[in-house]
This record gives C-alpha cells, structure tokens and sequence, in this order.
C-alpha cells in the first residue's frame, strides 16, 4: 500500500511517500515544498495544488495521511494558515479519487516514537533510525510527513488484522 503522508503548510508542506509493509515500511520519497511567505495567500494556495498534483501523478498513492487541524488559543494564525493548506491537500486528494485518513499530532508521535507528547527532535530521530539514515530529515517537516505515512500505514495494518 502506497501512502503520502504529508504536514501542511504555507511556508513549508513537508511530504513523505511510503510503501507500508508491516515488518519493514519502504521509504520510496520525501521533501518538502517551500512556498515564498510574502507571495499572497491565494498564490500559494495556487502553487501548492500544483505542487501537490505533481506528487499524486508521479507517486499514484492508495491514501493519503494528513494530520488533523488543531488549534491553540496562543496562536490561531496559524491553525488558519494551516487549514487553507489542508483545503487543498484534501481537494487534490479528492479530485484524484484518493482516499484521505486524518490523524491527531499526538497519536501520530505516539505512534512513532512512542509517546504522544514527543518533541520534533524525538519524531526526527525516531525516523533517522527507522529508515538508518546518515541524517535526521531536515526541514523538521519532512520527518513529520514521514511520521504521518508511517502512523496511518499500522493504523491500516491495525484495521486489518481486527
């Protein structure tokens, strides 16, 4: 099973695509997708989806994971900004008729490093040794994509064995 997991942005879109085997997940991409902070809004949003297409046709995912939409009562901007991304991710999804899971940050980070309350230092390392990479994923969002992948794919490999 393919799986794109991806960290809404509108600076930084961290994306990781995987083939999920339960004993030995394959990392097959990753990176992140800069966008110019003081382009406006909609071209963005506009550069994202082109972005994202580019991802769907090259990877053809099976599902797509994205973390769901929190918000903090210190910084509400940002889960604005963070929800236009998300608007987009699920429209391209959509549109290529792929299915979307969503998952709260802290079953993701429980689900890779083992506790919920990780730090982004945790879920990096965390990855760096899953996959024996020389490096942790650098932008931090990249690890997270890929954290995101990793935790739908035993979410899916849960559902199954039920």
């Amino acid at each position: 099973m393919r799986i794109l997991g991806i960290d809404p942005g509108l600076r930084l879109t961290g994306y990781g695509v995987i083939d999920y085997k339960p004993l030995r997940p394959l990392l097959i991409d990753a990176g992140v997708i800069r966008l110019q902070e003081k382009t406006p809004i909609a071209s963005r949003l506009v550069e994202l989806e082109t972005e994202l297409i580019a991802l769907f046709e090259e990877h053809q995912p099976d599902i797509c994971a994205v973390e769901q939409l929190y918000a903090h009562y210190k910084h509400p901007r940002t889960a604005i900004m963070m929800g236009h991304a998300r608007g987009v991710i699920l429209l391209v999804a959509a549109r290529r008729k792929v299915r979307t899971e969503e998952f709260a940050a802290n079953r993701i980070k429980q689900s890779v490093v083992g506790h919920g309350h990780a730090g982004k230092s945790q879920v990096q390392k965390s990855i760096q040794l899953l996959w024996n990479l020389k490096e942790p994923p650098e932008p931090p969002d990249v690890a997270d994509a890929l954290a995101v992948a990793l935790c739908c794919g035993r979410a899916e490999e849960s559902k199954a064995g039920r």
